[in-house]
C-alpha cells in the first residue's frame, strides 16, 4: 500500500493566518503522527474575493477587534484579479507594519517586516512559512501551470483572462466568460479562446479537481467546508474534521504554539 497522503486546503485567509486554518494544519499533523504518510496543503490562490484576506486582530488595550486588510494597486483588482495576480503597493508592508504594535507582540511584527511577496497570494503564503505554520508541508498551488494542465477537465469552473490591462477571473458559463459586478450585474468579456492552463474550478468542483492531482488519502474538512463539499466525486478519501479552535475567523497570532509544532509534531488545541 502507498504511504497516506494527508490534505487540506484554503485560500488565502489574511496576511497572519486565520485560526481555522492553524486548527487544519495541527489536525493534519496529529493525524500524521499516528498513521504517517505526507502532509499536502492545497493553496486555492486562484480565488479573487478580497474579503477572504482580511485579517482580524485584538487591540491589545481593550481586546476589541478590528478588520485590516492589504491595499489594491487599483479597483479592477480589488474586484475581479485572482489572488495570486493582486499586487501590493510598494508601501503598503511598512504602513501596516507601523500599525501593528497596537495588536501583536514585537517578534510578530519583526516576522511581518521579514515576509516577501509582491502579490497577496505570494505575501501570505511567505508569512505562513516564516510563522512556522507550514514546517514539513508540501504546498501546491491552484494557480500552478503544471497543477492545471494535470487536473481532469470540470464543467463548473473560472478562466484567468486578461481584461483593461489585468489579469481577472471570470465565470465560464452558458458559454461566455462573465465577472459578476454584484447582485444581478455581470460584465459580459468579449469571446476569446483559452485552454487549461488557465482554468481553476468553481467551488462546487474544487475537491474533484484537486484530487485528480493530488490523489490524497485524507482530507482535512473545514467547518464550512462541511456544506458543499461534494463526498462522492472523491472516492477514495476519508474525511477527517478540522479540530475545534476558538474564535476561528479571527488571525492566528500566538508564536509560541506554532514554534512548539517545530519540535513536537503534535496539535495542541488552542
Amino acid at each position: 500500500m502507498s504511504a497516506p497522503v494527508i490534505c487540506f486546503g484554503q485560500q488565502p485567509c489574511g496576511f497572519f493566518p486565520k485560526r481555522y486554518l492553524y486548527a487544519k494544519a495541527q489536525t493534519a499533523r496529529y493525524l500524521q503522527s499516528e498513521i504517517g504518510g505526507e502532509i499536502v496543503f492545497f493553496y486555492h490562490d486562484s480565488d479573487h474575493d478580497p474579503r477572504e484576506t482580511r485579517t482580524i486582530l485584538r487591540r491589545r488595550t481593550s481586546d476589541e477587534p478590528e478588520s485590516l486588510n492589504f491595499v489594491f494597486e487599483n479597483k479592477m483588482q480589488r474586484k475581479f484579479s485572482p489572488l495570486y495576480a493582486k499586487r501590493i503597493p510598494t508601501d503598503w508592508q511598512q504602513k501596516m507594519a507601523s500599525r501593528l504594535p497596537n495588536y501583536v507582540s514585537h517578534p510578530l511584527i519583526d516576522l511581518f517586516k521579514q515576509a516577501a511577496g509582491s502579490t497577496v497570494a505570494d505575501f501570505c503564503l511567505d508569512m505562513y512559512r516564516q510563522m512556522g505554520l507550514l514546517d514539513g508541508i508540501r504546498v501546491v498551488r491552484s494557480s500552478s501551470t503544471e497543477v492545471r494542465r494535470a487536473a481532469c477537465d470540470v464543467t463548473d469552473y473560472f478562466v484567468d483572462v486578461f481584461h483593461d490591462g489585468e489579469m481577472v477571473r471570470a465565470r465560464y458559463t452558458q458559454g461566455a466568460l462573465r465577472l459578476h459586478e454584484g447582485g444581478d450585474a455581470y460584465i459580459e468579456l468579449p469571446a476569446m479562446a483559452f485552454d487549461k492552463k488557465q482554468i481553476s474550478p468553481a467551488r462546487d468542483s474544487r475537491l474533484k479537481w484537486m484530487q485528480s492531482v493530488l490523489h490524497c488519502t485524507h482530507y482535512i474538512v473545514g467547518t464550512g467546508e462541511q456544506a458543499y463539499l461534494q463526498r462522492g466525486d472523491a472516492c477514495g478519501i476519508t474525511f477527517i474534521n478540522r479540530g475545534d479552535i476558538d474564535r476561528a475567523e479571527e488571525a492566528y497570532v500566538e508564536l509560541d504554539h506554532i514554534h512548539s509544532v517545530r519540535t513536537a509534531g503534535l496539535w495542541c488545541s488552542s
